[in-house]
């Protein structure tokens, strides 16, 4: 495990597809999508989803937003976390992943919406978090932006994310799986295409010093990340400023 702290701002960008064919694709995966993240992760996406719930830092009575939600996991461990008084809300812009969603909980209040325009009030929510969709947002700036302006003044915003390992021999078996092992499967499950564009949004997205630097840029303080499955997965956090 390793932790770190941000360095100087840089610019990144996520998201290899344009915003509407990225929408498309995930109406299309949502039957398969559940049981795909558990092949590529080898199940353990729940266990990773727990520690970014941790790291929200709300208990109950809180009101959190959970971006790109997909079909619903990180926000309804979540829900678990701000009950009894609490509410969650989960967005995402593909209604085939919501309704899938919906079919899991009824404990989370799911809503359409796109990442990069929020319909909610500035300091609506006492934390923001997204789980593996981050490196969809068509401009990411704007997305992380758009989550820390939804939270009030000391809450917390929290990204997890897969991230590419830069030394072997992890970095071998990394590239082996993500490039072979993952299309294949995709192909199995009938859309080798998203199953190829996944991997791609992975390797073209920010490594963890450029996410935080890219955090800290939209006004979060006390950014900091860690590091787990041997370098595969980043937690990132920051707390939104008091002004």
């Amino acid at each position: 495990m390793a932790h770190g702290t941000h360095p100087p701002a840089a610019a990144g960008r996520a998201g290899t597809l344009p915003e509407g064919q990225v929408q498309a694709m995930f109406d299309r995966i949502a039957g398969p999508y559940d049981r795909m993240n558990s092949v590529m992760t080898a199940g353990l996406h729940h266990r990773w989803r727990s520690r970014a719930a941790d790291l929200a830092g709300v208990g109950p009575g809180a009101r959190v937003l959970d971006v790109a939600t997909g079909t619903g996991d990180l926000a309804i461990e979540l829900a678990a976390r701000v009950a009894p008084g609490g509410e969650v809300v989960g967005s995402d812009f593909s209604s085939g992943m919501l309704d899938r969603a919906r079919e899991k909980a009824g404990g989370v209040r799911w809503e359409l919406g796109n990442a990069l325009a929020l319909p909610y009030a500035d300091g609506e929510f006492d934390a923001a978090t997204v789980g593996f969709g981050a490196r969809n947002f068509s401009d990411l700036p704007q997305g992380l932006a758009e989550m820390a302006r939804v939270v009030r003044p000391g809450g917390r915003v929290v990204v997890l994310e897969i991230t590419t390992p830069t030394t072997p021999p992890l970095s071998t078996f990394f590239s082996l799986w993500f490039d072979r092992i993952v299309p294949l499967a995709g192909r199995l499950a009938g859309d080798a295409d998203a199953y190829t564009y996944l991997p791609s949004s992975v390797k073209r997205f920010p490594g963890p010093a450029e996410l935080g630097a890219l955090l800290s840029g939209v006004g979060l303080d006390d950014v900091r990340w860690i590091l787990t499955a041997g370098g595969i997965i980043a937690l990132h956090s920051g707390t939104v400023g008091r002004g």
